[in-house]
């Protein structure tokens, strides 16, 4: 039977575990402290750490985006220099022509070409002479082309008169003209340049950094023939100061390196890759290497800022009832007004009267008589013929084409520019466009006809179209029987269908 009164033994027991307690109770206390302590500091010093890893991975990682998202697309160059924003000032033209050519071409050239603002000269193999003379203040000041006949003796080109021209580059940084110049622009005679837009263009371009901007041919042979890489010199080759300076250092070697090629691009492409550089191709630049009637190539132009023209002595005039040079005068009307819509194709529905219409802005407005995709209206109707060589099959372009039909609901009422003005306080642009012949089709079935409609006149925000990202919409209004036919551009709604 057990005790109702604690034993000794338990008693000792009971009391030196309440000693133990007592004299272990500072160790725990002085023990928790300790944890406290160096918890907080792990976790200030992993706190700070951590931030410290995250600014530097976000510096580096935005570094790394704004190159992949944006390259050269500030004025902040390579090596962080802070420059103004690249305005005409900074391009230098080297136009490539001759006496004999200048005397019908010059209009192409006093088309576009701004007196007191554009910089930089025609190149002729000899001195102007006749109906030249005096040299118009409309045109690109001339400079006589080195004698370089001792070069061309010694190297033995294939095509002599092709050395003249390459050793342009090298003569036109000799002028001392080149203060402050960024791009150096080279083209032909019957090269028509769209300053403004090519000023936008190369402003989103490092020009401290090295860059050789071009564009293939619109033909497929001739980008065979000759390079897939090369520019062509027709559409017009922009060189970075730097590039050009380099060039122009190595110019007698590299044309004794390549005498045996025939032409001033090819030349030029392979100078360049010996310098280590390759084209950065730049839509908007052609070389319109086709014959005939390019208007379906004109009423389709890509989505980007029209920045050249070129062959207009071996294209028909690109407006109707007048010669060549008249008609690029014309061209340039629009130009003037608006270059950053120059060209650019709009593309909107009438479902009541099931008309689709496709708007070249500053050169022609189409209209079909049915609803049509605008993947399918963005194809260029081939009203042009192919360049030259033996090629009987398609393709023959670069960009997809389709065949003229006489089909009334896939033949549109076509429509030319005829006139631009500004209203509203000049915050409205109205360019109307006239029908220069009948289309002499029935109407298609199902829609309302056209044919009525005499002229189409859009009006458009006077403001430049910065975004490339995105077409601009529109409206049309039309009433029955009438002439004219309204088209108004406007932004496009959030997630509006274009069909």
């Amino acid at each position: 039977m057990s005790s109702p009164f604690p034993s000794k033994s338990g008693v000792v027991k009971e009391k030196l575990s309440h000693n133990i307690l007592n004299i272990a109770y500072p160790y725990k206390i002085l023990l928790i402290s300790v944890v406290v302590v160096y918890f907080l500091c792990f976790t200030f010093y992993y706190a700070n750490f951590k931030h410290l890893i995250m600014d530097s991975n976000s510096s580096h990682n935005s570094g790394i985006e704004e190159a992949i998202l944006e390259p050269n697309m500030s004025t902040t160059t390579s090596n962080n220099t802070e420059y103004s924003s690249t305005n005409i000032s900074h391009l230098l033209f080297a136009l490539m022509g001759s006496e004999a050519a200048w005397h019908h071409r010059k209009g192409y050239g006093e088309a576009w070409w701004r007196p007191n603002a554009t910089r930089g000269f025609i190149y002729l193999d000899v001195p102007p002479s006749g109906d030249l003379l005096p040299w118009s203040d409309a045109s690109p000041p001339y400079r006589i082309s080195e004698n370089i006949e001792k070069l061309v003796q010694d190297i033995q080109p294939a095509v002599p008169f092709v050395i003249r021209l390459v050793h342009t580059i090298k003569e036109v940084l000799r002028e001392g003209d080149e203060e402050g110049f960024r791009w150096l622009v080279l083209g032909d005679d019957d090269t028509v340049f769209f300053v403004d837009n090519l000023v936008n263009v190369l402003s989103h371009y490092d020009h401290t950094d090295y860059y050789y901007i071009g564009c293939q041919s619109d033909y497929i042979k001739s980008n065979f023939w000759f390079s897939f890489n090369m520019g062509f010199g027709g559409a017009g080759i922009i060189l970075s100061y730097p590039l050009a300076e380099a060039l122009a250092g190595d110019m007698e070697s590299c044309l004794k390196r390549y005498a045996y090629r025939n032409t001033f691009d090819i030349i030029t492409m392979s100078c360049i890759a010996d310098l280590g550089v390759d084209l950065s191709q730049q839509k908007g630049l052609h070389q319109v290497d086709m014959y005939g009637d390019i208007s379906g190539f004109l009423s389709a132009h890509p989505k980007t800022p029209l920045l050249s023209l070129h062959h207009f002595d071996e294209v028909d005039p690109v407006f109707p009832f007048v010669d060549r040079t008249e008609a690029v005068r014309h061209l340039m009307k629009g130009a003037n007004a608006d270059q950053s819509r120059m060209l650019q194709q709009t593309i909107c529905y009438h479902r009541q009267h099931r008309w689709s219409v496709s708007v070249s802005w500053g050169y022609s407005v189409n209209l079909y008589e049915t609803i049509m995709p605008r993947s399918w209206l963005q194809t260029a109707i081939e009203t042009f013929r192919k360049w030259v060589g033996p090629n009987p099959d398609p393709p023959h372009f670069m960009f997809n084409t389709r065949v003229k039909q006489n089909d009334p609901c896939e033949t549109p009422h076509v429509f030319f520019f005829e006139s631009v003005q500004k209203l509203s306080n000049d915050s409205v642009i109205l360019t109307s466009y006239y029908r220069a012949w009948p289309r002499n089709l029935p109407q298609c079935f199902g829609a309302l006809p056209a044919d009525y409609v005499s002229h189409v006149h859009v009006y458009s925000p006077s403001s430049a179209r910065t975004k490339t990202s995105k077409c601009e919409c529109c409206d049309i209004s039309y009433d029955i029987g009438a002439k004219n036919t309204v088209v108004k551009f406007r932004e496009c709604k959030p997630d509006e269908i274009l069909a």
